[in-house]
């Protein structure tokens, strides 16, 4: 199913549902499907713009539930129109899930969902590679919990040596003519 999903082209999803629903619009439809659609053509353009896919995301998905109260609530239209209604929404449930799959290879996270990217199991660890933490005497096998407060700066345990006392080193003069540095 994971490889389905990943497979599919985000672009022409959206690209299909806005021809939809453009021809939808017609007749007696769901006003909201359009913008939407047309919405997800404009976000799904920019690589950068998370919070942009995270909204269309997030209307799409709800639009979904929106869809199946339309239908139940007693709209009575032609048969096509009936059909392609069905099609959209048959068809916003791999376009969202092609989008999250989108946003979770981009790195963002469901914090609202209390989901992060690919980590559904508990709290992210970090560590440096090679055990940077432990060669320093971390004594914490390499790993710091993200929720964690940070350590403070430990107490060596050799004393420093004092540097001997340099002596200042005199300026020469400056000559006459020449720029000078301040």
């Amino acid at each position: 199913m994971a490889d389905f999903i990943q497979g599919l082209d985000p672009s022409k999803l959206v690209l299909v549902g806005a021809a939809l629903s453009f021809v939808a619009s017609a007749s007696v439809a769901p006003a909201y499907n359009l913008p939407i659609f047309l919405f997800g053509l404009i976000a799904q353009e920019s690589q950068d713009a998370l919070l942009s896919l995270k909204v269309f995301t997030g209307m799409l998905t709800a639009s979904i539930l929106y869809d199946i109260i339309w239908m139940f609530n007693g709209h009575r239209q032609h048969w096509l129109i009936t059909l392609l209604l069905v099609l959209i929404l048959l068809l916003k449930f791999p376009t969202a899930l092609s989008f999250v799959t989108a946003l979770r290879q981009r790195g963002a996270s469901f914090s609202g969902l209390n989901i992060r990217g690919n980590d559904l199991g508990g709290p992210t660890v970090w560590s440096m590679p090679g055990g940077f933490s432990t060669s320093f005497g971390g004594g914490r096998d390499g790993y710091q919990n993200v929720e964690d407060p940070p350590e403070g700066p430990r107490p060596l345990s050799v004393p420093p040596s004092q540097p001997p006392h340099a002596q200042p080193v005199p300026t020469p003069a400056p000559v006459p003519g020449t720029y000078q540095s301040a």
